[in-house]
C-alpha cells in the first residue's frame, strides 16, 4: 500500500490494530470499505483537526467513515484499543500493565470579572469534550 499522507498507517501498526476491528455483520450486506482506509480516515482527521466534510476524496466518504467512528466509539471498540496499546506500551517500559494512578494538572485563567455560567463562552458552556478530542491520546500513541 502507498502512503499518501503522513497520518496512514504503516504496515506493523495497522497488523497491532487489525484485530481490533469489529467483523461484518453476519447475514448482512458483504463490506464493501476497506477497513484500513476508514481508519487512516478516521486518524487523519483526528491528528489534522479537519471537520468530516473537509476530508479528502483520496478517502471513503466522510458519511461512511463518521459512521464507523461512531458506531466503533458506542461499541467500546476505541476504548479496547486504547487500554490494551497502553498495556502493551506500558508493559515493553518494565512497568505494571495497568497505571495504579492518575495526575490531573489544570490551570485557571481569569478571563472576566464575571464570574459562574455569565463568564462561560460558548463553546465551553456545554461542559463536555468533543468525541474527536477524547481520542486524540489513543492516536498520538503513534508519533
Amino acid at each position: 500500500m502507498v502512503k499518501r499522507y503522513p497520518t496512514d498507517l504503516t504496515d506493523p501498526e495497522w497488523a497491532i490494530l487489525a484485530p481490533f476491528i469489529p467483523p461484518a455483520k453476519a447475514g448482512g450486506r458483504p463490506r464493501t470499505t476497506d477497513m484500513r482506509e476508514v481508519v487512516n480516515a478516521i486518524v487523519y482527521v483526528l491528528r489534522s483537526g479537519c471537520q468530516w466534510r473537509m476530508l479528502p476524496k483520496d478517502f471513503p466518504p466522510y458519511q461512511t467513515v463518521y459512521d464507523y467512528f461512531q458506531n466503533w466509539r458506542l461499541a467500546g471498540v476505541w476504548e479496547r484499543m486504547h487500554n490494551t496499546l497502553r498495556g502493551d506500551l506500558r508493559e515493553a517500559h518494565g512497568r505494571n500493565r495497568a497505571p495504579s494512578a492518575g495526575i490531573i494538572d489544570s490551570q485557571t485563567v481569569k478571563t472576566t470579572e464575571k464570574g459562574g455560567s455569565a463568564a462561560m463562552t460558548g463553546g465551553s458552556a456545554h461542559g463536555g469534550a468533543s468525541a474527536t478530542s477524547s481520542w486524540m491520546c489513543l492516536v498520538s500513541f503513534w508519533w
